[in-house]
């Protein structure tokens, strides 16, 4: 039996239908919510107009730079041709060393075999000016012999020649500025994107939480905030409380509408009941004038039934205890046999009196309408199984069960499925009040046709915490 229930419950079928019905739950980190969409577009939009500001900096500050630093390289070759062309030999060489320890730049004679890398990157921009200042032939290299540094070509009396030089002193220490400053204004940007996400979502959210709420039954909980600044979102939090309260005096209405009608249909019955016992003398008409007359009260207690408050208290209950309790009243009946397949562990939360009455109506149900075609009793089975926080329970009869189309409708109050099913006369409630009360209690309900034969009542509870 607990392996057929497993089986339904994989199918998906079953499991679709409880977590469709279930009470919305709080999502965590399943998906991405409002906010957070909204804080990554925001995010995005934010960091791309930084980096292309930025960009944009960058482009009109390197230009002039590179301008200026081809300038002043021009410049120190020009100078120290000149200079070398008025020294005689012996300052000429106390002129290189000079430059070489100084200003850390060398002058070398450019031989037919010398390897050299070309420049690229940024340092292409420095390049062109200098063919602009020094001349179209000139050689501008990165690597010349293996020997890293900004190489320009030049010829002094006719001879060639490398002048060598550190790119990094033209270069300003503006690394750790650019970086600080990036830093600064991504987290200023995240912050910005987080409040203004954060200002746009808030309402949005509470109108789901109090929609949630409203939906449940739970109209005291769903009041929105009417004195926000917003004027768009103070009208919809003002329509948004009144719909709610009118849905709240409708319901009030109905619960004693049908509270009123019963309490006043009882007093006219118990006097017909004692009426026809004292005075009608065939006991076989008595019988069934008593019996109709117990059946009005019956459908009297369905509607104070389904006319019931929703605020429920949920304490911990032993599901098995429950079970055989609410089918001890079936036990001495011959058209009914119950099999409860329950481990004594499972423990749900839940109100001990609104679950059994869902047991009670369930199996109910299951004996006035599950009865099997060739022997003409019920045999309902009772199973249940555990996943993660909740407890998923079955209750399932061997009758002919209903047409697809019809199981929609059969938790509807009044409704009334095919005769197959509703071989005794009923108020149309039972289903619907155990949707009601699963509703109450936060857990879900659902029908469905059994693979091998029968309808199976499916029930989704919280698991309680064990002792």
């Amino acid at each position: 039996m607990s392996e057929t229930l497993i089986n339904d419950f994989e199918q998906g079928t079953v499991a679709a239908a409880l977590e469709r019905d279930s009470p919305p739950q709080r999502r965590r980190w399943s998906g991405l919510n409002l906010f957070w969409r909204t804080f990554i577009m925001l995010a995005l939009l934010l960091l791309g107009s930084i980096m292309a500001w930025l960009q944009t900096l960058r482009a009109f500050e390197y230009e002039p730079r590179a301008a200026q630093t081809a300038h002043q390289i021009a410049s120190q070759v020009n100078l120290s041709r000149a200079a070398l062309i008025n020294a005689d030999a012996i300052a000429r060489i106390s002129l290189l060393k000079t430059m070489a320890k100084e200003e850390g730049l060398r002058i070398i004679p450019r031989e037919p075999g010398d390897q050299a890398i070309p420049v690229d990157g940024d340092a292409l921009d420095i390049a062109k000016e200098l063919h602009e200042h020094l001349g179209t032939a000139t050689v501008v290299a990165r690597q010349v012999n293996g020997s890293e540094g900004f190489w320009v070509s030049f010829e002094m009396d006719g001879d060639p020649y490398w002048f060598r030089s550190d790119l990094a002193r033209f270069t300003p220490p503006v690394g750790k500025t650019w970086l600080i400053w990036l830093l600064v204004a991504t987290g200023l940007s995240l912050a910005g994107a987080a409040l203004i996400a954060r200002f746009i979502n808030k309402p949005l959210a509470a109108l789901s939480f109090a929609a949630s709420r409203v939906k449940e039954g739970n109209f005291n909980a769903s009041r929105l905030d009417e004195t926000v600044h917003t004027s768009e979102i103070r009208e919809v939090n003002i329509g948004f409380n009144r719909m709610a309260q009118r849905l709240a005096k409708l319901d009030q209405d109905r619960a004693l509408m049908l509270a009123g009608i019963s309490h006043d249909l009882r007093t006219p019955l118990a006097r017909l009941r004692l009426e026809t016992e004292l005075s009608v003398s065939d006991l076989d008409a008595r019988q069934h004038m008593a019996a109709d007359i117990a059946q009005l009260d019956a459908i009297i207690d369905k509607f104070l039934d389904y006319a019931r408050p929703d605020n429920v208290a949920l304490v911990a209950i032993p599901l098995r205890d429950l079970v055989q309790a609410c089918a001890y009243p079936f036990l001495d009946k011959p058209d009914t046999r119950i099999t409860v397949d329950l481990d004594e562990g499972l423990v749900v939360l839940g109100d001990e009196v609104e679950l059994g009455r869902v047991f009670s109506n369930l199996l109910e149900n299951a004996r006035r309408y599950g009865k099997s075609v060739d022997t003409g009793v019920a045999e309902i089975e009772v199973s249940a199984i555990e996943r993660d926080k909740w407890i998923y329970v079955k209750v399932r009869d061997h009758g002919v069960g209903v047409a697809e189309d019809q199981i929609p409708n059969l938790m509807q109050p009044f409704f009334r499925g095919e005769a197959a099913r509703t071989a005794a006369n009923g108020a149309g409630l039972g289903l619907a009040i155990v949707e009601k009360t699963m509703r109450r209690m936060g857990g879900a309900f659902a029908i469905n046709n059994s693979r091998t034969g029968g309808m199976s009542a499916n029930l989704k509870l919280e698991r309680a915490t064990r002792a």
